[in-house]
């Protein structure tokens, strides 16, 4: 086993000096795919250890890192995780092995240079969840922009270019919002260490004007309405693998913002402005669910869907605030945390796994639109199981991880609100309606299109994608407490940095 402080160094450059070895091998595809599956399984193997040595019962950062890195400006290369870090950084690892084996076949151009930037994503998602000193998070955080850009300008449909530049802009943008927001913290405190801006003292205005700079830079990276319309066209030009990686990771770092700054960094402001939050969460709930019912390509109704899906996370974290400063609750603001994290990893495996159903079909008609298909049950009785039942837990089917999420947040919000509470409830019959709708229309009904009759059901590869998929859903849905347990401690510091006022 490695040294504990070199770990996470570890888990995040290998992958990128794995992707930049993929590039070596640009003439040698076959190479190329076997070497970027061994760094992709070595980088979840090495990094187990994060979750079967991590010490559940302490709130502190742990396989801790601390080099001087730009000492000028007391800038470190400081990396730990807590529980909620390892979750996610296990969570990329994971989906990272699905895409890779997902893509063996399926991109014929430039498989290499494809597979090089999926693991130097890897590598830089790993380093946003690890990080402990802020530069070192804006570094990573601005970085993995470049490889998802190339993804989907490169390998994307034939509106990429629109589509990455929109991408680009739109996150890139809220990223400024970020850095303003840093440096008035670091002429504020001296420090750009996460430990040192959560201890340090910010009065009510400074407060606010520093959580509405973080608020546009994490909700766009959500993304939260109404800063969301550059999601369904990145979903829709982006490859199968950029569509996967964008819904079952890079939209939870917007949520994991809001987690490591806006609560325990501003909570006088983030207590003052819930009701902000909450209320642009419920919309992307109910009437951004409403607009994925309309959807007639697969791929976009599935892009509205992770919108109103991740609705959930921004309105259990900021149900917390309410319940922690207004009620007194802090149970059911830690059982509020609680379900926000269990929504993004469950949104993680859910979101990958509906992604992957519309990218089998794509490779065998080249067409996305729903009208296209009909009675594809017939041709490929094993994809429609794994459809149904992605569909069923997408819809928020008790048994499957859709639900214990959605379930905790609900629960959260009624201690809070009853009608808030029934207007998030109403995504159980808006997920049922759009996922029912497009599984009936896509694998049910006469085969009217000559193209769905000749339709071969899914092979080896493309069943071990799904059935990992399928199997995480289960097991999540199923027995939640490995998860909850590896959080909860850090969860319950979160609460009480929230319950502590800084004015």
């Amino acid at each position: 086993m490695l040294p504990q402080g070199y770990l996470l160094s570890v888990l995040i450059w290998l992958p990128i000096f794995g992707g930049a070895a993929t590039l070596l091998l640009s003439r040698k595809p076959e190479a190329a795919r076997w070497f970027a599956l061994a760094v992709a399984v070595a980088t979840l193997l090495i990094g187990m250890p994060l979750y079967t040595a991590f010490d559940m019962a302490s709130p502190a950062m742990q396989f801790v890192q601390d080099l001087a890195w730009i000492p000028a400006f007391g800038i470190r290369y400081h990396l730990g995780v807590d529980g909620i870090s390892v979750a996610l950084i296990l969570l990329t690892a994971f989906t990272t092995i699905l895409v890779i084996i997902g893509a063996w076949r399926a991109v014929p151009d430039r498989f290499p240079q494809y597979l090089a930037a999926f693991l130097i994503l890897e590598g830089l998602m790993i380093g946003v969840f690890a990080a402990l000193d802020t530069i070192l998070f804006y570094v990573f955080f601005e970085g993995m922009l470049i490889p998802m850009f190339i993804i989907i300008g490169v390998w994307g449909g034939p509106r990429r270019v629109y589509a990455a530049l929109k991408f680009f802009l739109y996150t890139f943008l809220g990223s400024i919002f970020l850095l303003i927001g840093l440096i008035y913290l670091y002429i504020k405190g001296g420090s750009f260490q996460f430990a040192d801006l959560y201890a340090l003292p910010l009065g009510g205005t400074e407060q606010m004007w520093l959580f509405f700079a973080f608020l546009i830079a994490f909700a766009v990276k959500v993304p939260m309405f109404p800063v969301h319309t550059w999601l369904p066209d990145a979903h829709v030009e982006a490859p199968t693998g950029g569509s996967v990686i964008l819904a079952a990771i890079m939209l939870k770092i917007g949520g994991y913002g809001f987690l490591r700054f806006s609560l325990p960094i501003l909570p006088d402001a983030s207590a003052e402005w819930a009701w902000l939050v909450i209320g642009l969460s419920l919309v992307a709930i109910v009437v951004v669910g409403l607009v994925a019912l309309v959807q007639q390509d697969m791929k976009k109704l599935v892009a509205y869907s992770s919108i109103a899906h991740m609705g959930f996370v921004t309105l259990g974290t900021f149900v917390a605030l309410a319940l922690v400063r207004e009620a007194d609750n802090g149970a059911a603001a830690q059982l509020g945390l609680q379900g926000a994290m269990v929504q993004m990893i469950s949104h993680g495996f859910i979101s990958g796994a509906m992604f992957s159903c519309v990218g089998v079909l794509y490779d065998r008609m080249h067409t996305r639109m729903i009208k296209d298909y009909g009675g594809a049950m017939t041709m490929m009785p094993w994809f429609g199981f794994f459809m149904i039942f992605f569909a069923m837990a997408n819809s928020g089917l008790p048994g499957t991880s859709g639900f214990v999420g959605e379930f905790m947040v609900i629960v959260s919000a009624f201690q809070n609100n009853v009608w808030i509470a029934v207007a998030a409830a109403s995504t159980l019959i808006i997920g049922a309606g759009y996922s029912l709708w497009l599984v009936k229309r896509v694998m049910f009904g006469p085969v009217a299109n000559p193209n769905v009759a000749a339709l071969t059901d899914i092979n080896r590869r493309e069943g071990f994608v799904l059935g990992a998929f399928a199997a995480a859903v289960l097991l999540l849905g199923v027995y939640p407490k490995p998860l909850t347990d590896l959080m909860q401690s850090s969860i319950a510091q979160l609460a009480v940095q929230i319950a502590t006022s800084k004015l």
